[in-house]
């Protein structure tokens, strides 16, 4: 396997806890209601907090990827992540709809974050979340265009990164693949998701689902890389407004426990991961 990781490791897991406050409502959903808008600042003031002190107490570094427009609205709540030592990911502007942007839209819209980055964070961002998972054709050329290292954001392997290829899609006579990117991608899954499962959003995502089930979901996730998967990487992908909730918290510690209650489990941030990646 390319990921050699640290002594004693078997598999690594990335905790990704998207910050998207305000803006996934604005940006994704279109909805600026006071209601919506109130819970991105649960979010923000109360999820953003609850997760810190859960990450302290079980040592974990998450990899926050966090849209500009979190950083700038509630920078006291950025500051307080940056101060405890978590990694910042780009994650959008304003989780815009990427699909629907022109190629010099969403340039701008990069460098406007990578500059929010710089002043607010003081180092660019090594890796990239899109929001909602999505792409344009022209997405990976402008994250290698802007020195990125990796991206977490596709979907082709479930516990090993990979070089993403374009596709050229094609009908009667199949689809055809360019030459793979040197960003290095970190699968994720909307299994490994909680915003799917819990939250609702009338007329769009039923949400209010069982957090045993996604729960268990996550432990057998966790359960077969640990099993088959040697020095793999699990990435949960987790929002503070939903995973925050006082239901979704207590079982998502139990989770983390059990996780950390296996021998070789390494907790660390994507950057920490990528590091240890190797092209042999």
């Amino acid at each position: 396997m390319p990921l050699h990781l640290p002594e004693g490791k078997t598999l690594a897991v990335s905790i990704g806890a998207d910050f998207d406050a305000h803006s996934v409502w604005m940006g994704t959903f279109n909805l600026s209601s006071p209601s919506y808008l109130s819970r991105g600042e649960f979010c923000a003031e109360v999820g953003v907090p609850r997760l810190i002190s859960l990450f302290e107490r079980y040592g974990v570094r998450a990899t926050w990827c966090t849209p500009g427009h979190s950083m700038v609205t509630f920078p006291e709540r950025f500051r307080e992540i940056v101060d405890a030592g978590h990694e910042i990911a780009a994650h959008g502007c304003y989780h815009e709809g990427v699909p629907s942007l022109d190629l010099d839209t969403e340039r701008r819209l990069m460098a406007a974050q990578l500059a929010q980055h710089e002043k607010l964070v003081g180092v660019r961002p090594r890796g990239y979340r899109s929001p909602a998972w999505d792409f344009t054709d022209g997405t990976m050329r402008i994250l290698e265009e802007n020195g990125f290292e990796w991206d977490s954001s596709l979907m082709g392997r479930d516990f090993e990164p990979y070089h993403p290829r374009p596709v050229t899609v094609g009908w009667e006579e199949g689809s055809s693949f360019g030459p793979p990117s040197p960003l290095l991608e970190f699968p994720v899954s909307w299994f490994l998701d909680d915003f799917p499962v819990a939250e609702y959003i009338p007329g769009v995502n039923q949400g209010l689902g069982s957090s045993e089930v996604m729960f268990q979901r996550w432990k057998d996730h966790f359960d077969y890389a640990y099993q088959h998967v040697p020095s793999g990487v699990l990435a949960l992908t987790v929002h503070p407004q939903t995973i925050a909730r006082a239901h979704n918290l207590i079982g998502f510690e139990k989770l983390i426990d059990y996780m950390r209650g296996h021998e070789g489990t390494w907790f660390a941030g994507l950057s920490e991961i990528y590091d240890t990646w190797t092209e042999d």
